[in-house]
């Protein structure tokens, strides 16, 4: 057996002192590794620097990121991570900051936490904020969950079972419902893809608990029946909850609260710039209206006078969602976006989002027909149905020419569909390119398209053997 060596006594280092202490005591040896997972020998090439240098950066420039070039994911809204953020999450203040320290020695993060509440409360016209959920479909569960813990307290838990969603949503709102017990009433979308109403009412009761919706929703359109949307359910006594994901588009112009929502998360990397994605921790805070605010998670951040510390909710609470207080280094970012921008810059951000969407559709419209004629807002759906090419031949040809592709063949009521969010922080001068590049994909011949991508690391999958055989096993990656 391999044993690690034990040590008779472990380092710890004071945080704000950056002194190293050695802790007496008696500590155990680590556990013992079994043979069948230890190496039986070592062979690690014999190399110079110069050429392990070489070899980690070729890997990182296979890379595609938000800061090598436009990435036009729909519905994801991956727009650029401000360096100003990166740089402030990195000062050892905060990151080398214990969660169980004394509230009194670390009265600027909590400050900024109540902060950040204070300025969602006010970006959605929600009453109170709290900002526990590590990620977009966190937060949903937790908002899903709350409103759950609503039912109960009025005793109608076990009447109202069900939560609509329409066929345009993201597929994580009827996951959330499912998971905290709902049964999911999909309702199906209007010719010009907005909410059907006469779909809604016949499906809305008293089994009814709430209504999931992005507005604008995930084909980029406003729906203008909203306030109908909400009368409708409220009066059925149901709630009615948003989900953020699409929040780029309306930041300043108009608000949840004001569209007559109950419950809304925030997707904090998709509208305040932090990072998105990878495994790595998120945030997406949520938000409720009063009458809701005793149910989320606890602790939320309160000030009394020039002191700022941790509130408990009280019993009504549906309780922590996640460890600590949520991903304080994503709500940091956050905070020093919104800071930066102020009222006016998040209004102007969701203004330059809408006309860059708007610019491309332009660009492409000719060729590429648009899920329909409205304005968009955050993002736009095209389909590649009648060009002679798929939405796979297209991504393909973009990747070939280094450019991410969009989201393709969702949302599902789409024949072929590519949905594209460029952001605000894309270029006139990307817009022009990314349009340039996908008309010049229709004009290649069939064959040359079947074959892309060719300058990537991976080619094309054969998808007619993937799809016949679906067992994959380690042998199969390397044969």
């Amino acid at each position: 057996m391999f044993r690690q060596a034990a040590y008779d006594e472990p380092l710890i280092r004071d945080m704000r002192s950056g002194t190293t202490y050695r802790v007496p005591g008696e500590h155990t040896e680590t556990p013992e590794i079994p043979d069948s997972l230890v190496r039986k020998e070592i062979n690690i090439p014999n190399v110079s620097e110069y050429d392990v240098v070489r070899h980690f950066t070729r890997l990182s420039e296979m890379n595609y990121s938000v800061d090598t070039g436009i990435y036009p994911l729909g519905s994801c809204t991956m727009k650029f991570n401000p360096k100003y953020a990166d740089v402030m999450a990195s000062w050892s203040e905060f990151r080398d900051v214990h969660p169980l320290r004394p509230q009194e020695t670390v009265q600027g993060n909590l400050r900024i936490m109540y902060e950040l509440q204070e300025y969602l409360k006010a970006i959605s016209d929600m009453d109170a904020v709290s900002l526990q959920p590590l990620a977009g479909a966190d937060g949903e569960f937790t908002g899903i969950s709350i409103i759950r813990k609503y039912f109960m307290d009025q005793g109608t838990d076990s009447e109202r079972r069900e939560v609509i969603v329409p066929d345009s949503a993201h597929g994580t709102n009827p996951a959330s419902a499912a998971m905290a017990g709902y049964d999911v009433v999909e309702i199906p979308s209007t010719p010009s893809g907005t909410v059907d109403l006469d779909a809604l009412k016949s499906v809305t009761g008293r089994n009814t608990a709430a209504f999931m919706i992005t507005n604008p929703n995930t084909l980029g359109i406003f729906d203008g029946g909203i306030a109908e949307i909400a009368r409708i359910i409220h009066e059925a006594g149901a709630l009615l909850y948003y989900d953020g994901a699409n929040f780029n588009a309306i930041l300043g112009i108009t608000s949840p609260g004001l569209m007559g929502f109950d419950v809304v998360h925030f997707n904090l990397h998709k509208t305040f710039a932090t990072p998105h994605g990878g495994g790595g921790p998120g945030a997406a805070p949520v938000g409720v209206k009063k009458f809701l605010e005793k149910y989320l998670p606890t602790p939320i951040v309160e000030k009394n006078g020039d002191f700022y510390s941790f509130k408990d909710v009280g019993d009504k609470s549906i309780g922590k969602i996640g460890p600590y207080y949520g991903s304080f280094m994503v709500l940091l970012r956050a905070w020093a976006y919104i800071r930066y921008h102020g009222r006016d810059g998040l209004e102007a951000i969701s203004r330059r989002a809408v006309l860059n969407t708007n610019y491309l559709e332009r660009r492409i419209s000719g060729s590429f027909r648009p899920s329909n004629n409205s304005i968009k807002k955050h993002e736009v759906v095209v389909s590649a149905s009648g060009t002679g090419k798929t939405a796979n031949d297209v991504a393909k040809y973009l990747l070939d020419m280094g450019m991410h592709p969009p989201t393709i063949y969702f949302p599902l009521i789409v024949k072929e569909a590519m949905m594209i969010e460029v952001t605000e922080t894309v270029s006139k001068k990307d817009l022009d390119a990314y349009a340039d590049a996908m008309l010049a994909s229709l004009k290649e011949d069939a064959k040359t398209s079947a074959s892309r991508p060719v300058n990537t690391k991976v080619t094309r999958i054969d998808e007619v053997r993937a799809a016949r055989d679906l067992e994959l096993t380690w042998n199969d990656i390397h044969s």
